[in-house]
């Protein structure tokens, strides 16, 4: 891989992880619409999780303070046996909302990996991600504030990331989405999601550390592996800024249309070829 197609993958990744348009489906119908596929798998793998850590750093960067207060919070809960600790109270909501998507990730692993490898699965799946927003704006969101979250709202976003290890789904559309139907404010809804991507990433990332340890894909490819790290990390941590700060006063709607927009192009690109 060239530094300019590692820049511009990582570019890609910060930008679509945490806008609603999903990052997954961009990774793989952005290389084939430009012809920059690769048959080293061990590579893509090894890009593919550099990518992710690169957003995950950004996302732990600009929350940072959030979590300092949720672990000092936990602990407080686990010293004291209580959860009236309001941050604490959230630690253990978010804890219990990464459950499903772990659950799912191992029990439908199959699936979900045989999905990367279909450009038009990753496009439909993009055209329904675009309906989860529009459906949020129409029928979803009240005034609710994070700390009003319970379990069983908490677990049914958990649900809904865990649907969108498939490309296409948007991990923050979805969360978001489902946050929106359960009464979150919009606000609310995207710290929420932003927040239970952290461990969700981190996860995952650690699982594909794993399976790369002892091929040298990392140390070998060190140049782009970087460049994307880095493109991801900055991109990732300015999109979260922005958009938080859109999301006070704008819907989403906006991000439906270029989900539609881009599915519908790309089942038309694969007719015609």
């Amino acid at each position: 891989m060239s530094l300019f197609h590692a820049l511009i993958l990582g570019l890609v990744q910060g930008i679509t992880e945490f806008v609603p348009i999903s990052s997954s489906a961009h990774l793989v119908l952005v290389p084939w619409l430009f012809g920059w596929t690769t048959a080293d798998t061990a590579f893509a793998l090894a890009f593919d999780t550099i990518l992710h850590l690169g957003t995950l750093a950004a996302v732990v960067g600009f929350f940072w303070r959030d979590l300092v207060n949720l672990a000092a919070g936990w602990l407080d809960t686990v010293r004291r046996r209580s959860l009236d600790n309001a941050q604490g109270r959230l630690a253990w909501i978010l804890t219990l909302a990464t459950i499903p998507a772990a659950v799912m990730g191992l029990a439908f692993n199959d699936l979900f990996e045989s999905l990367f490898g279909s450009p038009v699965a990753t496009a439909v799946l993009l055209l329904a991600t675009g309906l989860f927003l529009v459906a949020s704006e129409r029928w979803g969101g009240s005034d609710d504030a994070i700390d009003t979250l319970k379990a069983g709202p908490a677990l049914v976003i958990g649900v809904a990331q865990g649907l969108a290890i498939a490309p296409g789904i948007s991990r923050s559309g979805a969360t978001i989405s489902a946050g929106r139907f359960l009464g979150l404010d919009r606000t609310a809804a995207a710290r929420f999601a932003f927040l239970l991507a952290i461990p969700t990433i981190a996860g995952a990332g650690l699982v594909q550390l794993r399976r790369l340890s002892g091929t040298g894909e990392i140390i070998s490819n060190a140049a782009p592996l970087l460049v994307g790290f880095m493109a991801a990390l900055v991109s990732g941590y300015l999109v979260i800024r922005l958009l938080l700060n859109y999301l006070k006063q704008h819907s989403v709607l906006p991000f439906a249309i270029y989900c539609w927009v881009l599915g519908a192009a790309c089942l038309a690109i694969w007719v015609a070829r």
